[in-house]
């Protein structure tokens, strides 16, 4: 998910108060284990603030140093509301939130995948009162 940080917890890492962003934009960036990106891809939060990252064309050319846990990191792009739309490191979301895996798996007869975690990401007020 994508946030707007509440004022009353600015220059803190708490969501408390937090409201979700919609159309907000993160990308996921994937290097391979030369350190080079090998994938990446822009995404838009849905009307709740959820984005969901397809890394469709995403290639493993290392079976562990090129898997997404390893390899892959979301970040902040932009916000589209004006009043919030600083960018924010609330778990990593400048410098790349690290993927997580939390045992979510789709398994289907003609169809099978693995889903990653990462965040909740957060933008900032641009301006909040002094407290």
């Amino acid at each position: 998910m994508v946030y707007c940080q509440s004022c009353d917890t600015y220059g803190s890492w708490s969501l408390l108060g937090a409201k979700p962003i919609a159309s907000a934009k993160i990308s996921v960036i994937c290097k391979n284990y030369q350190k080079r990106v090998n994938f990446y891809k822009a995404f838009e939060t849905n009307e709740y603030g959820y984005f969901y990252a397809e890394l469709q064309g995403y290639k493993m050319g290392h079976s562990y140093l090129d898997h997404p846990l390893q390899s892959c990191h979301v970040k902040l792009v932009n916000s589209p509301q004006e009043k919030c739309n600083v960018f924010s490191n609330i778990n990593y979301g400048i410098n790349g939130a690290p993927l997580r895996f939390d045992d979510k798996v789709i398994d289907r007869s003609d169809y099978k995948a693995v889903i990653y975690t990462a965040g909740p990401l957060a933008f900032r007020p641009t301006d909040c009162p002094p407290k």
